[in-house]
């Protein structure tokens, strides 16, 4: 099989979607890799390195992306290139659909199967290409806030730690998955007062049991949410729906009674964000303020990490890349169910059901796709 990896050019991504190693496993099962120049080298991977492993180095993208047969990226097409896309190729790449309705309606018009890592399954229902990403981009929201709440930034000026004589800065975190998780991690580290919220008892009792008297939790409800994002010094949206659009639960209101200088991070907005006041930033314009709050929404977190953030996440996709290529899309996706539900998109017809309610399409089950023999 031909496989392209493309460079990256969203906003400040570094990241790229395979490293030499991988390169040299495909090649070695005797699939043809090409490489766009200079694809990995916000992440550290030279192309003499996918040289040496066995890729093509492509210095023409359009030439690239015509000869490919599965193209695998980092984040969602970018503009300039959907018209690189054609009717029976494979996309496999992050694609948040459920924000996107331009690109959801482009991707059915240009025939392409679009494959999203975010929607790939587990045997337990897990998201194993999600997960890594969300837990940089927990770890990361954190990191960023307490800096954001330093004055030279525009924030209040306060240490998450505090002093002697100070008190510590509060960190209200939204949702309780791997986004949560690891930001209550990182904020504990900090020393900070952590307050989660979640609307699953059973995973703040999960996360009482690690963090004992260090954090406090509670139920989401509407009467918690405005009393603790009142209060919040640090607002981290942390709330996933697999595939859906994320719940809007702090209203503009909540936003406006926050402190004057606090910062919101929603790290929800690849998938419209959490927060009403909320709208999509880049690493080079990453804030704005509304209401006197700082907002940050960058929509590629991870990237800032570009060479963590690439050994995490391919190290989780090649065995579907594998995969594909090996057996072709369809008999792929026959063969293992969880990476059929990776599948957005197929010749002209939308299979992910929270994708189409988000945009008032028709979406066919997956199984009507899985059941049609294939050749």
């Amino acid at each position: 099989m031909n496989i392209a990896v493309a460079k990256e050019i969203k906003n400040n991504e570094y990241r790229v979607a395979m490293t030499a190693e991988g390169v040299a496993r495909l090649t070695g099962l005797g699939h043809h890799v090409s490489v766009e120049q200079n694809a990995g080298a916000g992440s550290g991977i030279s192309d003499s390195d996918y040289l040496n492993a066995g890729a093509h180095i492509a210095f023409d993208r359009a030439e690239l992306f015509q000869r490919a047969d599965l193209i695998v990226k980092v984040k969602e097409p970018q503009p300039e290139e959907l018209p690189l896309l054609k009717a029976g190729q494979t996309l496999f790449t992050y694609l948040h659909l459920a924000a996107l309705p331009d690109l959801t309606r482009q991707l059915l018009d240009n025939g392409i199967t679009a494959i999203g890592y975010e929607t790939v399954t587990a045997p337990h229902g897990t998201l194993p290409l999600l997960h890594p990403m969300s837990l940089i981009a927990g770890r990361l929201a954190v990191q960023t806030g307490a800096s954001l709440l330093e004055k030279n930034h525009g924030g209040q000026g306060i240490l998450l730690s505090g002093a002697p004589g100070a008190g510590r800065g509060r960190v209200v975190i939204l949702g309780a998955g791997t986004v949560g998780e690891n930001a209550v991690e990182i904020a504990v580290g900090m020393g900070a007062e952590v307050v989660v919220l979640n609307r699953s008892a059973r995973r703040l009792e999960q996360l009482e049991q690690r963090y004992a008297s260090r954090i406090t939790t509670h139920i989401l409800s509407e009467k918690t949410l405005h009393e603790q994002t009142r209060q919040a010094d640090l607002l981290i949206g942390a709330v996933l729906v697999p595939g859906a659009k994320a719940p809007q639960l702090v209203s503009r209101d909540m936003v406006a009674a926050m402190k004057p200088g606090s910062v919101i991070v929603d790290v929800a907005i690849d998938q419209g964000g959490c927060v009403e006041t909320i709208r999509p930033t880049s690493h080079d314009n990453p804030t704005y303020i509304a209401h006197d709050v700082i907002h940050y929404a960058v929509t590629n977190i991870p990237g800032a990490v570009a060479r963590t953030s690439t050994l995490a996440l391919t190290g989780r996709t090649l065995a579907f890349i594998e995969q594909l290529a090996a057996h072709g899309t369809e008999q792929a996706c026959q063969r293992n169910p969880h990476l059929a539900n990776g599948v957005n998109v197929h010749d002209g017809i939308l299979y992910n059901r929270q994708v189409a309610e988000a945009h008032s399409l028709k979406s066919a089950p997956l199984a009507s796709w899985l059941a049609t023999p294939h050749s």
